[in-house]
């Protein structure tokens, strides 16, 4: 089941391409072409030649907005950091070993002298001497010559540590000479003898002492990549219309970066922006497509439907794209307030209103984003869209004529003014900035109200639209088709009146289209306006014209009235869905009365039924079908003489139960359960109609007149005093 349901979504898009045909394939790709050359208009801005250091010649403005990472910057504040790092040093403990072992040497030397036997106090005392560059008192000399080996050597230790104690803390080479000093002042202060004193102190003096508290490389690197890594990067928001460079200003790194995010300059590479635009639409228009195969697949089957919503995405762009270059001024906060102005809820309410309220609200999804895109990848613009395109559809949900539109704009204004004001308090925290932007989001709704009110009728016409308000016009009683029916055929007015007020409680009760259902009952006898007196509801003597003619002209006659009627309404301008409904209210039923009458004439073997039947369609909607339903119900109670409720439903159930057994509902699909309920609303509502009346007796209904002439005689007399 998991493969069965990963396969079928993977082969959703294939589905929907190869439910489209080639027209609309073609279709489909020019409105994508428009699309992406509408939303890259910013993708291709003019080129500048200059480079880093060089002065402008002119002043260069943003052409649309742009967030990036500064390279600069971040690289700036990271070096920054790491040039802020204290210093780090260690003790080199080689320098220390060093000076050990240079110490180490020269009472070695000493000692050696001191051990030789050979040598005499004087040759020992010159030989010492010889050791040590700095001269030393006769005392000392004598006092090293005699000494013991155990002495020296405890010598050569006592003038390390001297030294150790010094160096062991870290030494740097500035403080080497005063490190010194202190030393040979510890020396003197000490409590060694003072005949070893200019010993040790001539050995130190001699002594190169080295720096040994060093920079460590290492940890200094170290904390450096951590300052650095601790920095986080520099994001640049450049808002359109904002100034880059002036007029005569020095070109600098940072002001290099923006150009080339921009997009402004020759040597930068904006091929893959595009390519993006591209893969972006892509996936958007595959997304419309998919929606329409799941949820609104008769768009896609539906040559003008479908180019109708493509029109609409297209042109709302367009219009859009003109908004957003107007104008506003060299201030960019106050510039960038045109975004506010574009009447995303145009598009929007013409959706609902022409095609789907549902798809309205997807489609105004996708031109909030591409506004936003427009609008330099700023999100309020493409929220505040969203915004005012889904009131604009809740507006028009239940709308019945067209100054509903103008109650939509307001409630799109009302939106657009609390939103606007939010959103630029919380971008600028300027109060003044946000009444400008209420100023705008005004003008967004009146300008989507005009757009919406003034195409309504041109879309209609154009692509054979029925909306909820065109269905208004014609249910006015003033339309010519309805005034000929009242003045012609008076019978067919009052039985397609009363045959609309059954389908319309159906309708209703069932969750159809009642307002499509009513109208449609209007309309559905309109062809009797050829030959009214042929219909009995239309007959005021007693003379019927059928009988002069054969039961199968009668039929023709009767039969005719269907596609008499179509040609009416094709000639008047009817809509084709009004005209279905005509088509298909008789559906391809008996003529029952002419057919059992010629079966009576002549032998029943020679008459053939399908010559007594209608030639329609059977109806294809509930509408059609709750019409068809209502007509003959209507027809048949109208000359039942009313006995009681039971004989009322029971007569209303025959007729149904005739059309279901007769297949003429096939079609519709309509449910068992819904034909119980419309039968169930057919009875309730005749049975307000035909209900029993008060027998009043003769002597009360005189006493009734006489006292209603008694009254009309005292008014009379009252107005001439």
């Amino acid at each position: 089941m998991a493969d069965n349901k990963a396969s079928y979504k993977g082969n959703a898009f294939k589905r929907v391409w190869a439910t489209l045909s080639a027209r609309r394939k073609l279709w489909g790709v020019i409105f994508f072409v428009c699309i992406v050359i509408l939303l890259s208009a910013d993708f291709l801005p003019e080129r500048i030649n200059i480079q880093v250091g060089d002065v402008s010649d002119r002043q260069i403005k943003a052409p649309q907005g742009t967030v990036f990472i500064s390279d600069v910057l971040t690289n700036r504040a990271r070096q920054e950091a790491a040039d802020q790092v204290d210093s780090i040093f260690k003790i080199d403990q080689d320098v220390l070993l060093e000076t050990d072992e240079n110490i180490s040497e020269i009472y070695r030397k000493i000692l050696t002298v001191n051990a030789d036997d050979s040598l005499n106090e004087t040759q020992k005392t010159r030989a010492i001497q010889a050791q040590i560059n700095t001269g030393l008192p006769s005392s000392t000399l004598k006092a090293v010559a005699n000494a013991e080996p155990g002495v020296i050597s405890n010598l050569s230790m006592q003038t390390k540590q001297f030294i150790r104690e010094y160096m062991e803390k870290g030494v740097q080479e500035k403080a080497l000479d005063s490190t010194k000093q202190d030393i040979l002042l510890k020396v003197k202060e000490s409590e060694l003898e003072e005949d070893f004193k200019p010993l040790v102190t001539a050995v130190i003096s001699e002594t190169e002492l080295k720096p040994n508290l060093v920079l460590d490389e290492e940890r200094m690197e170290a904390s450096r990549q951590e300052a650095m890594s601790r920095i986080q990067p520099v994001q640049v928001t450049v808002k359109q219309g904002e100034e880059i460079v002036g007029d005569g200003q020095v070109v600098t790194e940072e002001k290099y970066e923006i150009l080339e995010h921009l997009g402004l300059l020759k040597t930068s590479y904006r091929h893959f922006s595009f390519f993006g635009l591209i893969c972006f639409v892509v996936l958007v228009i595959i997304l419309i497509l998919i929606y329409l195969y799941r949820y609104n697949r008769e768009i896609l089957l539906d040559e003008k439907k479908f180019l109708l919503l493509g029109l609409l995405i297209t042109a709302g762009l367009f219009i859009d794209r003109g908004i957003i270059s107007i104008k506003l001024g060299d201030n960019p906060e106050i510039a960038s307030l045109i975004g506010y102005m574009v009447p995303t809820a145009a598009v929007s309410m013409l959706t609902a209103v022409l095609l789907d309220r549902k798809l309205a609200i997807f489609v105004s999804a996708v031109m909030s984003i591409f506004v936003g895109l427009m609008m330099g990848n700023q999100l309020e613009f493409a929220a505040l869209s969203f915004i005012g395109g889904a009131v604009g559809v809740f507006s028009v949900s239940d709308i019945s004529e067209r100054t509903d539109v103008t109650r939509a704009s307001i409630y799109i204004v009302l939106a657009n003014v609390v939103a606007v004001t939010g959103l630029v308090l919380i971008k600028t925290n300027s109060f003044s900035l946000s009444s400008l932007g209420a100023v705008v989001g005004l003008i967004n709704g009146i300008l989507s109200a005009i757009l919406t009110i003034g195409s309504l009728p041109f879309l209609e016409n154009a692509f054979g639209i029925t909306t909820s308000i065109k269905l208004l016009e014609l249910s006015n009683p003033n339309q010519p088709l309805l005034r000929r029916l009242l003045v012609e055929a008076p019978g067919t007015y009052h039985h397609s009146m009363m045959v609309a007020n059954l389908a319309e409680g159906a309708a209703e009760a069932i969750g159809a289209n009642q307002l499509l259902t009513r109208v449609g009952a209007y309309y559905h006898d309109i062809g009797k306006l050829k030959r009214p007196y042929f219909f009995i509801e239309n007959q005021i003597s007693t003379e019927n014209p059928h009988d002069k003619l054969t039961p199968t002209l009668s039929t023709l006659v009767i039969t005719s009235h269907v596609k008499e009627g179509a040609e009416l309404a094709a000639e008047n301008g009817i809509p084709q869905v009004i005209t279905d409904i005509l088509c298909q209210h008789h559906g391809t039923t008996l003529v029952s009365y002419f057919y059992h009458k010629a079966c009576d004439a002549e032998k029943e073997d020679c008459i053939s039924e399908s010559a007594f039947r209608y030639e329609g369609k059977k109806p294809q909607t509930k509408e059609a079908a709750i019409v068809m339903l209502a007509d003959s119900v209507e027809a048949a109670v109208r000359s039942l003489k009313y006995s009681g409720h039971g004989r009322l439903e029971a007569q209303v159930r025959k007729i149904v139960n005739d059309r279901l057994e007769d297949g003429q509902l096939e079609e519709s699909e309509l449910t068992f359960k819904e034909l119980e309920i419309i039968t169930r609303t057919f009875v309730r509502i005749l049975s307000g109609i035909f209900h029993s009346r008060i027998e009043y007796p003769d002597n009360l209904l005189q006493e009734i007149e006489g006292r209603k002439r008694n009254g009309d005689n005292d008014n009379q007399r009252a107005a001439e005093v």
